[in-house]
């Protein structure tokens, strides 16, 4: 099939898609903001009545006691908890299962997930998959989730991902070396808090690549062609405070405010993605995760410049809008040089955080299969400013390549 009869079918399934989404009831959690506020959502849970809750977490959070406040704080309410810390970077089906087994064992009413984008996907899936008889497998793609998943609840304990918002889960299939996602609006959890000093402790390098993920929903949100009033301005206030706030956050972990800030940058881009969607990033993004266990939102802060550098020429008022936003407009300057500005700025910020340029592990031989996977899931789900054909893809991809030495 010729490329441009290709993107025509998937931009009229796009309009599908945008119109869909106006029927669609795009929840959000109860919220609670500000430090101290997971206590308050440990106070909320009790009052729905639960008195035994499992906790989706990952092991380091345990090791070093990040959940012993809300573990305290649930047992004064009476609420028994059980801990699941087996999820892993990039969760997989057998990690959900596992965590699903252990739900059924303890007869949890309620699920509590701890920790970062992975803990909280994994505990949407445990979720469904409680009140579903599915496989995993069945529910990837939209509206999968037949019967409403058991409570859900999260509290980040980092800024990027903003999966407490949003309707999707994302799960790695080792044996077909995939990553797919599950999304359906049932997923979002009812309630959700963002505690900034949950965050202190967080290493400079992962701010650093959580805080880029953000960053990433943001723009792709914002440069999308399903993106809606709604979704432009929660992008844009996303990409303001991360602006202001993540270099800060990587510098000096201690600021409260700098944490606060981020948490709710990455919650405000987590509304304007599931909404308006992502794009190339995370397409390619997700193939480094499959193959290569690269971490996400590293993945896609060595990805953003360059899939900007491709969509440009599309979305030059767009992309001059997010460097006003972001404090790079002087006066008098074109519209094309404020989006390569805020272009690089992305850069700059990559290099100041020390984001590399290329996927260490990336081989020449995988890129063709990455490319496909890469293809279909973009083109299927993501309307995006600019679409590759396969060759123009595999050439993107493989400017990441590793340096030879």
């Amino acid at each position: 099939m010729p490329h441009s009869l290709k993107v025509l079918i998937f931009k009229i399934w796009q309009f599908i898609l945008f119109w869909s989404q106006k029927i669609l009831i795009f929840r959000t959690p109860e919220m609670f903001i500000g430090p101290g506020s997971s206590l308050q959502l440990c106070e909320h849970i009790a009052k729905t009545g639960v008195k035994k809750i499992l906790i989706v977490t990952d092991g380091m959070l345990v090791k070093i006691g990040l959940l012993k406040p809300m573990q305290e704080k649930l047992q004064q309410l009476g609420i028994d908890a059980v801990v699941y810390d087996g999820v892993l970077p990039n969760p997989t089906i057998a990690q959900i299962e596992t965590g699903l087994a252990m739900l059924k064992k303890e007869n949890c009413k309620a699920i509590l997930a701890i920790g970062g984008g992975s803990s909280i996907d994994a505990a949407k899936v445990i979720a469904a998959r409680a009140r579903n008889p599915h496989p995993i497998t069945w529910m990837a793609g939209l509206m999968r989730v037949i019967i409403p998943p058991m409570k859900l609840y999260a509290v980040p304990t980092t800024a990027g991902t903003g999966s407490e918002v949003t309707i999707a889960a994302v799960v790695s299939d080792p044996s077909t070396t995939r990553k797919f996602a599950i999304m359906d609006t049932a997923l979002v959890p009812k309630g959700a808090a963002l505690d900034g000093a949950l965050m202190t402790g967080l290493p400079a390098n992962i701010t650093a690549a959580t805080g880029m993920d953000a960053m990433t929903h943001a723009v792709e949100a914002y440069i999308s062609r399903n993106a809606t009033k709604k979704t432009d301005q929660e992008a844009l206030d996303a990409v303001k405070l991360i602006m202001e706030n993540l270099t800060e956050a990587v510098k000096n972990g201690s600021n409260v405010t700098a944490r606060q800030n981020m948490a709710v940058a990455s919650f405000k881009a987590g509304v304007a993605f599931t909404i308006a969607g992502v794009g190339y990033v995370h397409a390619i993004a997700h193939n480094f995760g499959a193959y290569y266990h690269v971490p996400h939102g590293l993945a896609n802060a060595i990805i953003l410049p360059r899939v900007l550098d491709f969509s440009k020429p599309n979305c030059i008022a767009r992309l001059a809008k997010l460097a006003e936003v972001s404090g790079l407009k002087k006066g008098g300057e074109s519209d094309e040089q404020l989006a390569d500005a805020f272009i690089a700025k992305v850069r700059a910020m990559n290099a100041d955080y020390g984001i590399p340029t290329q996927v260490d592990k990336l081989k020449e031989s995988d890129i063709p299969a990455i490319t496909l996977k890469a293809q279909d899931e973009t083109f299927w789900f993501y309307a995006v400013p600019r679409y590759m054909d396969n060759a123009t893809c595999e050439n993107f991809i493989r400017q990441m390549l590793p340096v030879a030495a």
